[in-house]
C-alpha cells in the first residue's frame, strides 16, 4: 500500500478527528495550528482544506482560516432525509435477496454495548456508522456505498453531537439498532422500514431539540 502523501494525510486527520471532535464546532483552524498538530507543512494543509471546503465541510474566511460550522436544522434534516430513503431501500433489498448480514449486525451491535459512557462516544458513533453501512454494503451496489460513505463525516458529526445533548441517547440507539436488527432478520421489510423511520426520526428530535 503506497505511502499517503501530506495532502491525504492531512485530509484524514482534518476529517476524521477534527471535525468530528465537538469540542471543535464553531471554531476557526489556522493552516499553521494544524500544520504544529499533525507535523506537516502548511501547503498540503491548505490543499486539504480546499478539499473540505469543495465538500462544504469547512468554511474558508480570509484572514481568520477555515471555520467548522456546526450542522444547521436544514443539514441535519436533510442528512436524515437521505439516510432514511438509502437505508430503507437497503433494507427492502436485501430482505428480498436474502442477504442480511445478520452475523455481522449482530456482532457490531455488541460491540457498540461495550463502548457505553461520554469517554467512548465518537468511538460508539464509529460503529453505528459502520452497523448502517453494513447493511448499505450487502445490497452489493459500489456506487451506493460510496455515495453513503460520503455521509460518514456529517454522520460522525451529528451522532457525537447526539449523545453529548441527551443523557440516555446510547442506550436508546441500542435499542432502535436491536428494533432493526430483529426486523431485517425476520425478513420482514414493513417492520424493517418502520425500524429505521423511528430511529432517524428520534435522532433528528434530539439534534433539533440540541
Amino acid at each position: 500500500m503506497p505511502a499517503q502523501s501530506g495532502r491525504e494525510k492531512a485530509y484524514e486527520f482534518l476529517k476524521e478527528t477534527v471535525l468530528t471532535d465537538p469540542d471543535m464546532q464553531g471554531r476557526f483552524l489556522t493552516e499553521q495550528e494544524i500544520a504544529d498538530r499533525i507535523g506537516i507543512s502548511r501547503t498540503p494543509i491548505r490543499e486539504a482544506l480546499l478539499l473540505l471546503a469543495a465538500e462544504d465541510l469547512v468554511q474558508l474566511v480570509p484572514k481568520r482560516g477555515a471555520h467548522i460550522a456546526p450542522l444547521s436544522g436544514r443539514e441535519i434534516t436533510e442528512l436524515m432525509e437521505l439516510r432514511g430513503i438509502v437505508e430503507r431501500h437497503a433494507a427492502e433489498r436485501t430482505i428480498e435477496a436474502g442477504t442480511v448480514p445478520v452475523e455481522k449486525l449482530t456482532e457490531l451491535l455488541e460491540r457498540q454495548r461495550e463502548l457505553m459512557g461520554p469517554e467512548q462516544a465518537k468511538e460508539f458513533i464509529a460503529v453505528d456508522h459502520l452497523f448502517h453501512a453494513t447493511m448499505i454494503a450487502a445490497v452489493g451496489n459500489e456506487l451506493l456505498n460510496r455515495h453513503y460513505d460520503g455521509l460518514r463525516s456529517r454522520q460522525i458529526r451529528a451522532g457525537v453531537v447526539a449523545l453529548y445533548t441527551q443523557t440516555g441517547r446510547q442506550e436508546e440507539v441500542l435499542g432502535e439498532h436491536r428494533a432493526i436488527l430483529d426486523a431485517v432478520a425476520s425478513g420482514d421489510p414493513e417492520a424493517a422500514r418502520a425500524a429505521i423511520s423511528a430511529h432517524l426520526g428520534s435522532t433528528l428530535k434530539v439534534l433539533l431539540a440540541g
